[in-house]
Parts: structure tokens; sequence; C-alpha cells
């Protein structure tokens, strides 16, 4: 059933295209045999297209009372005036098949374009996370960074956090060295690494460039140092073959920040906060100013 509803449109465009099918070769098989073709004919055709447009138009409620009617109208017509033949018998079904069919696949295209709302409303309210890696992107970091700061700034006597950043040095020569798809893989492998050695509650993100963050709360700046050399010596720890079959080996640089309440205002600008960490990574510096 949740397939036939996920994919209720694709279904309703091939029961419309086998309907019409089968209808146009009986009409055909028809005029064949009988060298003819009759105003009933010309009227029940008629009345099949018009059912398609009604299916396309009206809701569902309506397409109900319509075939309904049509069925009762058309019975009555059938038994009492109606030349019985091939044609008029099957378009007993086909006319108002046409029209719940039409109407199926009008259903299916709200149901997508609704669908389709919510998702991007869910993008534009969510930080979007890359399933493979569980990497953040740089809105989420962004918004992460925001509710950080704030927390710590209320709560400066309970709360505080930290910022690392490792990156990829030589970064165009590892990309062409990977290609596109080692790439990829060098990027969930430095992700699994990185995860091993951060708690639950730790968040990571890349945001281009070769540029891993991580935000440590309520981790001491005492600690730092010592956490951010264990990262950053487990990532170039990882070994990835080129495609020359040769072993590539990673320079990674890291520098940190520990948030400080006097400069809560600077906070608000994550490329400040940025540019202070590529900064400090420069010379691997714990800092306490952007």
């Amino acid at each position: 059933m949740n397939l036939f509803v996920r994919y209720k449109a694709a279904f309703g465009y091939t029961l419309l295209t086998l309907l019409l099918i089968l209808q146009q070769a009986g009409i055909f098989m028809h005029v064949s045999q009988e060298q003819g073709f009759t105003a009933s004919e010309l009227l029940i055709s008629s009345l099949s297209l018009v059912a398609l447009l009604l299916g396309f138009l009206v809701s569902g409620g309506i397409t109900a009372v319509c075939v309904f009617v049509f069925m009762v109208a058309y019975f009555v017509w059938l038994v009492t005036l109606a030349d019985k033949n091939w044609i008029t018998l099957q378009s007993f079904l086909w006319i108002p098949g046409s029209m719940v069919v039409a109407s199926v696949i009008r259903e299916g295209l709200i149901q997508q374009k609704r669908l389709a709302q919510r998702m991007e409303d869910l993008r534009l309210r969510n930080p979007e996370v890359d399933f493979d890696t569980t990497l953040g992107n740089t809105e989420a970091f962004k918004d992460t960074l925001i509710k950080q700061t704030n927390l710590a700034n209320r709560y400066s006597d309970q709360y505080h956090f930290c910022i690392a950043i490792f990156k990829i040095e030589f970064l165009p020569l590892v990309r062409e060295t990977l290609g596109s798809g080692g790439y990829a893989e060098l990027l969930l492998e430095l992700s699994d690494t990185i995860q091993t050695h951060i708690r639950y509650e730790d968040y990571k993100f890349y945001v281009d460039k070769g540029r891993f963050i991580v935000i440590f709360p309520l981790t001491k700046k005492e600690h730092l140092r010592s956490l951010t050399e264990r990262i950053k010596n487990a990532l170039m720890d990882v070994k990835l073959l080129s495609r020359r079959d040769k072993e590539l080996n990673l320079i990674i640089r890291s520098g940190a920040l520990v948030f400080s309440k006097d400069q809560f205002n600077e906070y608000e600008d994550y490329e400040a906060v940025l540019a202070a960490l590529e900064r400090n990574a420069e010379t691997d510096l714990i800092g306490e100013y952007i």
C-alpha cells in the first residue's frame, strides 16, 4: 500500500496508457469489421476524452459522483436505445475507468508536490548532514556555532566549548592524485577516524577546501592540545592508494579556539571564526581570540 501511495502517479500513467491502447485497438478493430464509424461511436470517443479531462480537473469526490451518474445513465441507454456492439459494451467500463485513473494521477501529482514542498521546508529548516560521512555542512556549522555561543555566553559559569580545525594540506594535489572517487572515500575515512576520537556529544563538520571542524562542548583548554594532536596524528595515519596504486601520505594541520565571552559578538561571523582557526592552524596554535 505504501508503495502504491508513493508511486501513485506512475501507476496511474501506466494504467491510463493501457486503457488508451485497449480503447484505440477496439475502435480500430470495430472500424475494420464494420467499414464505418457511426455517430454513436464518435460520441463515445468524445465522452472518453471529456472523462479524462474531468478526471484531471475535479476532485476525487466529484469524480466518484460523476462516475456513478454516468454508469447509471449509460446502463439505461445501453439497455434501451443503444446499438449493442463491442464498442458500446466495453465503453461502459472504458469511460468511467479513464476518469478514475486520471483522478488517481491528479491526486498522485498533488501528493508529490506536497511531499516535495515538505522536503524543501525541512531542508531549509534543519542543518544538512551527509548520510555517508555523517559530517555537517557549512550551514550546519553556522547553526551549531550560534547555539553553542549563546549557551556559553548565557551560562558562562557552567558551560564552555572549544573549536578545532583539521585541514588537509596540498589539497589540489591530493584531489588530483586520488580522483573524485578516491577523494570521496578519503572524506569518509577521515570522518570515521575523527568519530573514533571524539565523544557522542561533540559535533563534526566539513566546510569545503579540505577543512574539518570539530566543536567540543565542555572541553577544558588544558586538554585541548593533547586531543587535537591525537586526532591530527590519527588522520595522518589514514592510508589510501592513489590512482597509480601508490600510497598517499597526508599532511594535516590543526588549530583551535577556546570560546571567550569577551568576544561573544565576534562569533556571530562564522567566516571570522574560520579565518581565526586557519591562522592558528598555520602554527598549530590554540588561541582564545578571533
